[in-house]
This record gives structure tokens, C-alpha cells and sequence, in this order.
């Protein structure tokens, strides 16, 4: 488990070097979704363009000196791969990223211009942990796991962190679900700031491993899911994650990829904010009705905005 002063030394580390995102709010977002305000934290403004930053350099700046010269690995599907890239390079380090051969392009092509060696891979064939372990085996890097590393998950932890510091206390935080290292993150700063915050996880409907695994009190592992939230397709919890989740959160929700797009119109139209799918899922669940928002004050993860306009005008247009 990790803690506030967790989340509070992360901070300190990406203090300079992560932006401090803003708040954004919109009349027409509370009208729509019922709420007295609805606070979205615009992790799309993030470097990289996405959360995951956050979380990736407080890994690397953790690392001992010796870990950091052997270089550093890590599997995603462009995010976290983006966010470990521009770390190595900030430390002058190597890095090497498994990424899925169906990966976003504008993702692969960030993450190599970042500077990393890009090894593809096929998401629905393999097992993509076993993957890293091999890569990490045969060459002598430093994993950097996109989630199950507790220094992810404490710098992670940064996004609701700032989000109460420059709101105040929300009466409902939505996060986004994937691994679980932002949720893990948010909602242990959450639940030590404001505590009377409910808690709640978002995650694609074809993909409900974290839905299953709260039922059944364990890690249920499914199929990799197919989903246009590309960051959002994780096969099971992590293993660290979980007990953090199951413990601080209090309900996880599902949304189906046709909310995310309706999501994503209305964030680009009402709010001007550029959403990637995962990015969305969060606010998709607001303002599909699957969480009671009347009259409450509500923080939402945006989380990501890596989406090439080409797809962009696909899914809304």
C-alpha cells in the first residue's frame, strides 16, 4: 500500500519537470451531466500528452544509479511508452519499449521520436508481462511496469493530488481504469485530503476484468479486450494495484465504446478539450447516467488526448 507522504514525495520529484494541468470547468458540461460542477483535471496537457508521465518519471528519478545506466524497459500500448521514452531521455538514459503492432501510429511515432527502441509485438498472440520479463532478462534493463511499481502508482497519485489542492474537496472523483496505477494513485490521495469523496473507477464494458475481479474478491483475468480505449485494454488488475483499489474505491462502472465517442463530441464541442478514447471514459460514465451526480461538485480524470486528428474525425464525425 502506498501513502500520502508517497504521493507528496512524487510531487516534490515532478516539481519543475510535470505540468501543473488545469482545472477546467464548463456551464454547458454541468448542464448536461446534472451536476453543480463538473472539474475535469486535463491530463491531456500533460507531457506526452497524457497522465502517464507523471508516473513514469517519478519511476526512473527513483531509481538507484545503477539501475538508471543499464537503461529502462517497458510494454504499452503508447502512453506509459511515451511518458518512460521522454524520462530515459531526460536522464540521459536508454530506453526499450514493447509496443503492440496495432498501436496508435501517432503514439509509436512520438515514443521513437522521444528516442527509445521500439520492439513491436502482437497484443492478442502473447502474454505481454512475459514479454517484458524476457526483454528485461536478456539485455540487463530496469523494468518500468506501466502500473504494478509503487512508485507509478504514488506518481500517478500526483493528478488528484493537484486536482483537490486547486478544486478543494469534490463530493465524487471519477477515474479512469486500465492497470489501475491512477486510480491506486488518486484514490489514495483522495481518501487521506478529502475523505468523503466517493470514490469510483471507469472502465470499457468489453473489458470488465476489474468489474469480475471486485465480485469475486480476486484477480479475474480476461481476453484482451477489443475497445477503441487502446490504453484501457489490460487483461487483469495488477497485482499491486488491486488491494489498493479494493480497499479505498467505491464502485467501479463500465462504459461501452459508442458512450466514449458521444464523450469525446461533447468534450471537443462544449469544453474545447481534445480527448483520446481512454481519455474520455472517465467523463463518458458522468454523462451516460451511470453515476448520480445531481447537485454535486465532480472531479473527472481526462487523462489523455494522444489521438491523431485523422482518428479523431473518424470516431466523431
Amino acid at each position: 500500500m502506498i501513502t500520502l507522504d508517497d504521493v507528496q514525495a512524487a510531487a516534490r520529484r515532478l516539481d519543475g519537470v510535470a505540468h501543473r494541468t488545469p482545472v477546467i470547468t464548463a456551464q454547458a458540461l454541468d448542464e448536461a451531466t446534472g451536476a453543480a460542477r463538473v472539474l475535469l483535471k486535463a491530463e491531456n496537457l500533460q507531457r506526452v500528452g497524457a497522465f502517464k508521465f507523471r508516473g513514469a518519471y517519478n519511476a526512473v528519478a527513483s531509481l538507484s544509479d545503477e539501475d538508471r545506466r543499464r537503461g529502462v524497459a517497458a510494454v504499452s500500448s503508447g502512453n506509459h511508452a511515451q511518458a518512460v521514452a521522454l524520462a530515459a531521455r531526460l536522464h540521459q538514459i536508454p530506453a526499450v519499449i514493447l509496443m503492440p503492432e496495432d498501436a496508435p501510429k501517432g503514439k509509436l511515432a512520438a515514443t521513437s521520436g522521444y528516442g527509445a527502441e521500439i520492439v513491436p509485438f502482437d497484443r492478442y498472440a502473447v502474454e505481454r508481462d512475459e514479454l517484458l520479463e524476457e526483454l528485461v532478462a536478456a539485455r540487463g534493463l530496469t523494468p518500468i511496469h506501466p502500473y504494478d511499481n509503487v512508485h507509478v502508482m504514488a506518481g500517478q497519485g500526483t493528478t488528484a493530488l493537484e486536482l483537490i489542492e486547486d478544486a478543494g474537496p469534490l463530493d465524487v472523483l471519477l477515474v479512469c481504469l486500465g492497470g489501475g496505477g491512477l486510480l491506486s494513485g488518486c484514490a489514495t490521495a483522495t481518501a487521506a485530503l478529502s475523505p468523503d469523496t466517493r470514490i469510483i473507477g471507469v472502465e470499457p464494458e468489453a473489458g470488465d476484468d476489474w468489474v469480475r475481479s471486485l465480485a469475486a474478491n480476486e484477480i479475474v483475468r480476461i481476453d484482451v479486450p477489443r475497445t477503441i480505449a487502446d490504453g484501457q485494454q489490460t487483461p487483469a488488475p495488477g497485482e499491486l494495484t488491486f488491494p489498493v483499489v479494493r480497499k479505498l474505491v467505491d464502485e467501479v462502472v463500465t462504459v461501452s465504446d459508442a458512450e466514449i465517442v458521444t464523450a469525446m463530441k461533447l468534450l471537443f464541442e462544449r469544453a474545447k478539450v481534445v480527448a483520446e478514447p481512454s481519455g474520455a471514459s472517465a467523463f463518458a460514465a458522468l454523462l451516460a447516467g451511470k453515476v448520480d451526480a445531481k447537485g454535486l461538485r465532480v472531479g473527472v480524470t481526462i487523462s489523455g488526448g494522444n489521438v491523431t486528428a485523422a482518428r479523431f474525425a473518424e470516431l466523431v464525425g
